[in-house]
């Protein structure tokens, strides 16, 4: 996982890390409050969709504890968690085995999430106000340092948490929800090789320049911006099976 960047707040359920390992910075995503095993759950399927958890592998909870620098019992909560979501199935005194996605599947998913989200965004541009819109800058531009720092877990969680906070400024949770979840069905197979080949700045500068357009009240460019952004998400990264 990416190095720390931030320390989560002391909760009750947080366990103690194993000794010497620093707790990890574990994302707070779209804005929500989260417990431990939410967010311990949110930096797991942060490496799902990065494809740095390979899908038809098994992975243990002791092996993914040491991974990510916590104890054992929370990673097997959330892994049991995203079993229920279909991301992941338990494999009986082993771990558990990544879930494969199809061709059909992402492109069904992709498409989905053009009809919510195009529309939601373009309208934001008339109804947004712009100091929440500003506010979003910071992990704008999160999602362009990752990218420099080819940090693909890091850009996934800087890229969920602008485009769910922004998304939020419609201000109808459910649409927010139903999005999270599309999300992170999803694979971007391809985010290592785009890295590789210096496409992923670009995509992540791409986040800027919607903020940009935006703020201008262009909704025309704002259209043009997400509709290319979410090409990506099929045409480039999910079809680039590394």
């Amino acid at each position: 996982m990416a190095a720390p960047r931030s320390s989560p707040s002391p909760a009750a359920d947080a366990p103690s890390p194993a000794a010497g390992v620093p707790a990890p910075a574990l994302p707070v995503l779209g804005g929500r409050r989260s417990s431990y095993r939410e967010r311990v759950a949110d930096a797991l399927r942060a490496a799902l969709i990065a494809g740095e958890l390979r899908p038809g592998e098994v992975y243990s909870a002791p092996a993914l504890a040491t991974r990510f620098g916590v104890s054992a019992t929370p990673v097997r909560e959330a892994m049991l968690d995203l079993a229920k979501e279909g991301l992941v199935a338990a494999v009986p005194n082993k771990g558990f085995r990544v879930t494969e996605v199809s061709d059909r599947q992402l492109d069904e998913y992709t498409h989905v999430r053009a009809l919510i989200e195009i529309p939601t965004v373009v309208a934001l541009a008339t109804s947004a106000d712009p100091v929440s819109l500003e506010a979003l800058r910071p992990a704008a531009r999160e999602i362009v340092t990752a990218a420099v720092a080819g940090d693909l877990i890091a850009y996934v969680e800087a890229d969920t948490r602008f485009h769910l906070g922004l998304l939020a400024l419609a201000g109808n949770a459910h649409l927010v929800e139903v999005v999270r979840d599309l999300r992170g069905r999803a694979r971007l197979y391809g985010l290592t090789a785009l890295s590789a080949s210096g496409r992923l700045l670009a995509s992540a500068e791409e986040h800027l320049e919607l903020l940009d357009a935006l703020l201008a009240r262009d909704e025309r460019a704002v259209r043009e911006v997400m509709t290319r952004h979410l090409g990506h998400v099929r045409g480039l990264w999910a079809s680039a099976r590394a």
